[in-house]
């Protein structure tokens, strides 16, 4: 028996489906013929053999046989009408079930992608949806018609000789006993698998993206020890069911034998009586492989359509995780539209916020006034809350405490989609796509022109460098940029920033891990934003915020000293502290400060 979720997992399946119906149902309309014609054939071998055969009756025997082929073919074209189109449908299904769960993934809320691995989600996306295409498609397809069939021969053979059919009826229940046992072990079998397999990919793409930390300090033996791990936990799982499917497949086939060879003992001997005519006894022997063989094919099948429903459990997370802003009572776009054409102010009132009800607080009562045309620097040791800031304005992290009001409207009653415009972020981790330099500042965005990519990178000071690679701004990126020095990629993520067009920059750490030249020219780029947008930066190298408006000052979690550079080195307190130890180990800040 199915189960409520695999019940569940099937009219998911078919939601999807009711676009190709078509098809479905041109399908599905084989499926009395097919039954038809395998109906047809024993009663025409019973023809052939008692009418004409043992009768020495040669009249009719041609029209006979040809009826007989006739039928196969029948047949043949019939259960090939019925396959290619339910596999058609099932096929299309799939890649519009693929397109739907990729487009949610992309919607998931920022924070899911903190908690999953990359290479589970991966997972979900590639190796889960090609089982549910490959396997189960194929074996529903089959276990269907099958049991339609199988159902129809034993009917038929009750009507041929009940006697031989009750052989075949008591010998059912211990075979299907047996196949519902092996079916829940599968289950049980397939979910581990996939779970090892999702986990095994997972730390296969990280120690992919890592391989040169990895070749680096020659950690090559612990790495691939722990990828062992999975794909043993994986394999152990794997043989295991094999081991259940064979067994069950030996078990039907050894049955299949054993009641052919009492069908012959039996059906002989009621022959030689006079009891049952000759070709009964073959057209029930002929029936009988056509019911056993399903039965036999039940359990590939079976082993398939539990290792999709295995892949569905998997699959159903990410149908059910709830999407960004999902649920959530936002303001409709017209209430918000004309608040929000133009940034005026941001401001935090006694915001906190922590990232499970059981974790401590990274930020705790924050404060703050973010005017249009002013500017920013969040500044503090590691961990001291500035990065969360600055998540919680892109609207990563949602569930603060507190106040953050844009415009004046709560920032939690606004989309992401409403309010994405008015903001730009650089980020300390810049992502560059194997594609041209040109996409990696647009994103492909048709509303950002080529003399607007131009012009951004102008204003960074990238398109130096950018001309003088071959093909220009169509030069094409190796994986995530790894042709380009890791200065040149931080410009260009910079350009990417100032092309997006957003009134306010926030910029992570957008010096760090560049060299001086580098540096220098981002300098030159910010002391351009600070005159024309409003900023809200997060830096080290203290040298890059020192002409802001506003300086906050962190420490776990909380403002402790806020004011211009002027006023906090004055203070001599964290502040300056951090200026002392910045200067102490780059002599060179001292004259820039």
């Amino acid at each position: 028996m199915l189960k409520a979720a695999d019940v569940q997992y099937l009219k998911h399946f078919f939601k999807y489906a009711k676009k190709y119906k078509k098809s479905a149902l041109l399908g599905i309309a084989m499926l009395p013929l097919s039954v038809t014609t395998s109906l047809l054939f024993p009663w025409l071998i019973i023809q052939v053999i008692d009418v004409h055969l043992t009768q020495r009756n040669m009249d009719g025997l041609s029209l006979h046989i040809f009826y007989l082929l006739l039928v196969l073919v029948a047949n043949y074209v019939v259960d090939t009408t019925y396959s290619y189109n339910l596999r058609k449908t099932g096929q299309y299904t799939i890649t519009d079930m693929r397109s739907v769960l990729f487009d949610r993934v992309l919607k998931l809320p920022r924070s899911y992608f903190d908690s999953k691995p990359t290479g589970v989600t991966l997972s979900r996306l590639t190796s889960d949806l090609e089982t549910i295409g490959d396997s189960f498609v194929q074996s529903i397809v089959g276990l269907v018609k099958d049991s339609i069939n199988t159902i129809a021969l034993l009917i038929m053979m009750l009507f041929i000789d009940w006697q031989l059919t009750l052989i075949v009826l008591i010998i059912m229940p211990p075979v299907m006993y047996l196949t519902m046992y092996v079916r829940n072990r599968l289950r049980a079998l397939y979910q581990i698998t996939r779970s090892a397999l999702a986990r095994g990919i997972g730390f296969l793409q990280e120690a992919l993206l890592g391989v040169k930390t990895v070749q680096l300090y020659r950690a090559e033996e612990e790495v691939e020890r722990k990828y062992k791990g999975f794909t043993d936990e994986f394999l152990k799982a794997q043989m295991k069911a094999n081991k259940y499917d064979a067994i069950l497949f030996a078990f039907i086939s050894g049955v299949t034998s054993i009641t052919i060879a009492l069908m012959i003992w039996y059906g002989s001997g009621l022959v030689i009586q006079d009891a049952l005519t000759l070709g009964v006894l073959i057209a029930f022997i002929n029936t009988l492989e056509k019911v056993f063989v399903p039965i036999r094919d039940f359990t590939s099948q079976i082993a398939s359509i539990q290792s999709s429903f295995a892949a569905f459990d998997h699959i159903e997370e990410l149908f059910v995780e709830p999407m960004e802003e999902e649920g959530r009572n936002l303001l409709p776009r017209d209430k918000v539209e004309e608040p929000l054409a133009k940034f005026t102010c941001l401001e935090f009132k006694n915001v906190s916020f922590r990232y499970n009800v059981d974790s401590p607080y990274v930020l705790k009562n924050v404060s703050f006034m973010l005017e249009q045309g002013h500017q920013i620097a969040l500044v503090g040791s590691t961990g001291s809350g500035k990065s969360t800031i600055l998540r919680l304005i892109s609207k990563t992290y949602q569930d603060y405490e507190g106040s953050i009001l844009l415009n004046g409207i709560e920032l939690s009653d606004i989309s992401i989609d409403d309010s994405a415009h008015l903001f730009s972020l650089m980020m300390q981790d810049v992502h560059l796509f194997e594609e041209s330099i040109q996409f990696n500042i647009a994103l492909g965005k048709t509303g950002i022109s080529r003399k607007q990519v131009e012009q951004a990178a102008s204003y960074v000071y990238a398109d130096n460098f950018i001309e003088q690679l071959p093909e220009s701004y169509d030069f094409c990126l190796d994986k995530n940029g790894s042709n380009l020095s890791v200065g040149q990629t931080q410009l260009i993520s910079f350009a990417r920033a100032v092309a997006q067009g957003g009134q306010v920059m926030m910029l992570d750490e957008a010096t760090s891990s560049v060299d001086s030249i580098t540096e220098d020219l981002i300098q030159k780029a910010m002391q351009r934003l600070f005159k024309e947008k409003t900023i809200i930066a997060i830096a080290h190298r203290l040298s890059t915020v020192r002409h802001s408006d506003m300086i906050l000052v962190l420490e776990k979690g909380e403002i402790v000293e806020q004011g211009n550079h002027y006023d906090l080195v004055a203070q001599n307190g964290v502040y300056a502290g951090l200026l002392n130890e910045s200067i102490t180990q780059t002599p060179e800040l001292e004259v820039a400060i």
